[in-house]
């Protein structure tokens, strides 16, 4: 398969009401399998959710349509590596979708972080400045390292919170899980970040 359906204009309609809301793990199986109707399924069903997601963290109608094919593209090719013990295939697919549009909001500031260089280095740099820009290149680094020993559920969790900007209730609608399950994710991937970095409680 080599593309998936381009996404319409604006946020994507259609998406399948709880009654008769397919099996996504099912779907994602076959997907795995080399079944393109399957995986048109799985599309149909998630593509809504999977757009908002990436206009939520990209702010750019053009910049989230191209986000979503990629991921798409990406959970076609990885398909057969969804484990249905680690995580809801919902879930398993906002991963990829958060990664891309993290990837393009970064790809974005690193291309104007570009145009500003000369003028960023043509002025004069304190010592302090120096420094705190340092720490805070540490800091980033040991959260990145950090939230990488976390459990994929709880990471999930936590990436949606507080790199998405998603309240608890809205994690608990696209994981597909319980609003007491997601916050027990959240709560308990905060708590091993905070053992991690040694922050005191």
């Amino acid at each position: 398969m080599d593309h998936v359906r381009p996404v319409p204009d604006g946020a994507p309609q259609g998406a399948p009401s709880a009654g008769d809301a397919p099996d996504l793990a099912a779907l994602l199986h076959r997907a795995g399998l080399g079944d393109e109707a399957a995986f048109a399924a799985f599309y149909d069903a998630t593509s809504a959710r999977a757009y908002g997601l990436a206009l939520r963290v990209v702010r750019n109608p053009a910049h989230a349509e191209e986000v979503t094919q990629e991921a798409y593209l990406d959970a076609w090719r990885s398909s057969t590596r969804y484990d249905p013990e680690r995580g809801s295939a919902a879930g398993w697919l906002l991963t990829i979708v958060h990664r891309k549009a993290v990837d393009r909001v970064r790809s974005v500031e690193a291309a104007t972080t570009r145009d500003q260089t000369w003028n960023r280095e043509s002025a004069p740099t304190e010592h302090d400045q120096t420094s705190e820009e340092a720490h805070a290149s540490l800091d980033a680094q040991r959260v990145r390292n950090a939230v990488s020993t976390l459990t994929d559920v709880q990471r999930q969790a936590v990436e949606l919170t507080y790199f998405g900007g998603y309240t608890h209730t809205e994690v608990a609608t696209l994981l597909d899980v319980p609003l007491g399950t997601a916050k027990t994710r959240i709560r308990d991937g905060l708590i091993r970040l905070r053992d991690l970095m040694g922050v005191a409680s």
